[in-house]
């Protein structure tokens, strides 16, 4: 494709073998991605792991110190940012004060010298549903007024990839969680690629069909949210995407399509499938078990059902229980010395179960993981400090 076609350019966004290097600090080493047009695509990772330095490449406001990046059969690696089919919405919306929303909307088109822009601007305005605000200025708008108005100034120009960096994140959490719906519908009735940058788990599951979880500079996993959180890869992931137990265990022997684990608690049974590949089965491979808190039952060991063939359980002692209103946080020391978290729904708020009771914790193998022993055990796990 001739050089002047580069802001025409069209198809999947490729990233090629990219490395960004800052000095001594390399901030993105030798990513490959491919998304597909059409798609919504999330970077995901906590500050520093190298997904906006991964943006401002695709943006054009940072040149990579290796690789390729294009769009279809278009190189746009080097391409200056303003010849390339990308635009990006900030967080801080960067809203022109001194114009109404209309003229907001229009600018772009009218630096590229479109003559007549009422209807497309109309069209975009219509799309948020913000028609009725189109002579209003950007400050007698709310943060989601205005974050809606950065959307269609982007939109009317029909990129070939639209990016997001973190464009939530001034938003209150009621206020962000409608305007996540919202996103999503917006990308959906345009059809556009949408690239969203963020550090908020709950935001990349919400929107995405494909999300990638970036950690020191590279993709840990990608894939579609359900696929991630089910079957993370890595105790990085495990721990990020949502909330996970690991416990350390040892392989003990196979059993057909079963691998046999144990640790101080007793013995657990695992499907291979469930089983990353970066793990050795062979026998007294020291291992990661996982289970997600709310896959697990917890009942009080005196009501307690006899252990099901077909399950794993481990006996232990409540130490504290937070009620949060859909679901009880449990808190159980196991008799192995291991720390669990159970999210049980409320069904019955009258038979909480208190600290000290001691009590059985039930999973179904196919609701557990297994990682690799090398794992951090805390890796992923973010700090309130």
């Amino acid at each position: 494709m001739a050089k002047a076609d580069i802001t025409q350019a069209e198809g999947d966004l490729y990233l090629e073998n990219i490395t960004k290097a800052f000095g001594d600090f390399t901030a993105v080493n030798d990513l490959s991605l491919q998304v597909p047009q059409g798609s919504f695509f999330a970077l995901l990772g906590p500050s520093g792991c190298g997904k906006t330095t991964t943006l401002r490449m695709v943006a054009g406001l940072e040149e990579p110190t290796a690789g390729r990046i294009r769009i279809g059969d278009a190189d746009i690696t080097y391409a200056k940012p303003y010849n390339r089919p990308v635009n990006t919405v900030f967080q801080n919306y960067a809203l022109f004060p001194h114009m109404d929303i209309f003229e907001n909307v229009a600018f772009g088109l009218k630096r590229r010298g479109v003559k007549d822009v009422k209807q497309q601007v109309d069209d975009a305005l219509e799309l948020i549903q913000l028609s009725q605000v189109a002579k209003r200025k950007p400050t007698q708008l709310s943060g989601g007024q205005q974050q809606r108005v950065a959307l269609a100034r982007a939109i009317v120009n029909r990129p070939s990839v639209l990016l997001l960096d973190e464009p939530l994140g001034a938003l209150d959490l009621k206020l962000r969680r409608q305007m996540q719906l919202e996103l999503k519908r917006i990308q959906t009735e345009v059809g556009l690629t949408f690239i969203h940058v963020t550090h908020d788990q709950e935001e990349a599951m919400t929107m995405a069909d494909t999300v990638a979880v970036m950690n020191e500079g590279v993709i840990e996993q990608m894939g579609p949210p359900t696929e991630l959180y089910e079957s993370p890869r890595t105790a990085f992931v495990a721990n990020f995407l949502g909330q996970s137990n690991l416990f350390p265990a040892k392989v003990a022997e196979l059993s057909g399509e079963d691998v046999i684990l144990e640790d101080s608690d007793g013995r657990f049974v695992m499907p291979r499938s469930r089983v990353s590949d970066r793990v050795n089965t062979t026998s007294g491979t020291e291992v990661l078990v996982g289970v997600r808190p709310e896959k697990i039952s917890i009942q009080r060991l005196q009501e307690a059902a006899p252990p099901p063939a077909d399950g794993n359980f481990v006996d232990g002692t409540v130490t504290s229980t937070s009620f949060l209103g859909v679901s009880t946080q449990y808190e159980v020391t196991t008799k192995g010395g291991d720390a669990i978290s159970v999210f049980a729904q409320n069904l019955d708020v009258h038979n909480l179960v208190p600290p000290g009771v001691d009590v059985r914790l039930s999973w179904l193998p196919i609701h557990g993981f297994v990682l690799s022993g090398r794992d951090d055990i805390n890796a992923g796990v973010e700090s309130d400090i």
